[in-house]
């Protein structure tokens, strides 16, 4: 029977076969070349349709029959036991501190590469973005503490300085046919030296008490990651290990673990083992070997001069590129699709009590978060940007107007992700105000998001070609 099957797969073969390439559905890696930045926007903007999806799930499961189940799971303590060691935390506190050290570990790569050879690498380009994430972080925050400048409320005022970049990616990528290239490259510019001010902010402001012991464990940790990468060790493995034990220093010293995200990526070498070219010759030699010993109409599986071939071309294609770049490219996919959507599911559970809406509308907390985010965001991008333009110290990004950075601006005000974290970390103690700042963090995102597609879409017209 089984021969009989091949026997007729020789006489009717398949098309694709025949070409020599097999593809099954979803795997087509050598049809369609996209660059690093390219993949980096497609995932970003399934990551904030997945993202957004989550959110309303939450909502849903937060203020429907299952909201009790909902939170008793959310609770749940989960601990890890290795003989008389015990690490014991809630599923939340599982998310928040265990797997969102994986999107810092994302975050951090993204923000070294754009340091080193992205928008940030060149001062002319670097110029406007930062100028504007800095007045759209600054101003705010100023604006929460003008509504919130005292009490237990003050803590709040990092929520409405931080920018989701995949919510706001995502909506300004719906425009692609409109804008510019270089708008979406300004916005993702933005976006990451955004996430590094929150970065900072959270390590210097929302840390309570310190233990020195396990800090001091940590910075001899984090020296130890740049040994490695200055004595030239390529391998992940040894990073990794030693990232997770500064992960639970970390942990343990007070300061937001986290973190070891941001500097474990800081760590992980940005230089690779061959040079184009000596790839290029190597890539040469290996394919007219596999050429000379290929044998026409004989599996690769019977060739075992073959698969040692395609190993060593896989070996030579790793070491080409640089360990920042692969892990990026390994860590993306599952921190977008996965880790991020079960950050949003556990955290944007708001019970809506639609009785108090008028006194949720106008709780200070509220208004400090969404007035920040919404009209901050606008006024301290756009009025930065206009100034540092005015000055000439920057200028627009190629075939962008003014009014794109507006609109820009208004995105921006999609706070979610980061601001839900920081929310947690200001309000742990304070549910009444944790959920006034969650409710500002989701009227404002849908607010600014609608708003800034709306205003671009009004200022930008279809894009050429």
């Amino acid at each position: 029977m089984v021969q009989n099957e091949m026997n007729q797969t020789e006489v009717n073969p398949d098309p694709k076969v025949k070409t020599g390439i097999y593809n099954a559905p979803w795997e087509k890696s050598f049809d369609k070349i996209l660059t690093p930045f390219e993949e980096f926007l497609h995932r970003q903007t399934t990551s904030g349709m997945l993202l957004m999806g989550m959110a309303v799930l939450a909502l849903v499961l937060a203020n429907g029959p299952l909201a009790s189940a909902y939170e008793h799971v959310v609770h749940t303590l989960i601990s890890l036991d290795i003989g008389s060691w015990t690490l014991e935390m809630s599923l939340h506190h599982w998310i928040n501190d265990g797997l969102m050290a994986l999107f810092f570990f994302v975050v951090g790569l993204e923000l070294k590469r754009e340091l080193l050879v992205g928008e940030l690498a060149k001062p002319r380009n670097a110029a406007l973005p930062i100028a504007a994430a800095v007045g759209g972080m600054v101003v705010p925050a100023l604006i929460y503490f003008a509504i919130n400048p005292d009490g237990d409320a003050a803590l709040g005022w990092g929520i409405p300085m931080a920018t989701d970049i995949a919510f706001a990616i995502g909506a300004l990528a719906l425009l692609a046919s409109r804008v510019p290239k270089a708008l979406i490259t300004f916005l993702v510019a933005l976006a990451i030296v955004d996430d590094l001010g929150a970065v900072i902010v959270i390590a210097v402001f929302y840390t309570d008490t310190i233990a020195l012991g396990p800090l001091a464990t940590a910075g001899g940790l984090f020296a130890l990651l740049l040994v490695f990468n200055m004595s030239g060790i390529r391998k992940t493995i040894p990073y990794l290990i030693v990232a997770m034990l500064l992960w639970y220093a970390l942990l343990q010293s007070g300061v937001h673990a986290t973190l070891a995200g941001i500097l474990g990526a800081l760590s992980v070498p940005a230089t690779p083992k061959y040079n184009p070219e000596r790839f290029s010759e190597q890539v040469r030699n290996l394919m007219r070997r596999f050429e000379a010993s290929h044998q026409p109409g004989k599996s690769i599986m019977t060739n075992d001069a073959l698969r040692a071939i395609v190993q060593t071309l896989e070996n030579g294609v790793r070491s080409v590129g640089s360990p920042l770049q692969r892990l990026e490219h390994i860590w993306h996919m599952p921190v977008a699709y996965l880790v991020i959507p079960i950050f949003a599911l556990a955290n944007a559970g708001i019970p809506l009590a639609f009785g108090s809406l008028g006194e949720t509308l106008t709780h200070p907390v509220m208004l400090g978060v969404s007035l920040g985010l919404v009209l901050g965001k606008f006024i301290g991008i756009t009025g930065v940007s206009w100034l540092v333009l005015k000055l000439g110290v920057a200028e627009l990004p190629k075939d962008t107007r003014f009014t794109q950075i507006a609109g820009v601006s208004l995105l921006a005000g999609i706070g979610f992700t980061m601001s839900i974290f920081v929310a947690q970390l200001g309000f742990g103690g304070r549910e009444d105000l944790l959920l006034m700042a969650k409710t500002g963090i989701l009227a404002a995102s849908l607010l600014a998001g609608v708003a800034g597609f709306i205003w671009l879409y009004l200022v930008s017209k279809p894009v050429a070609g």
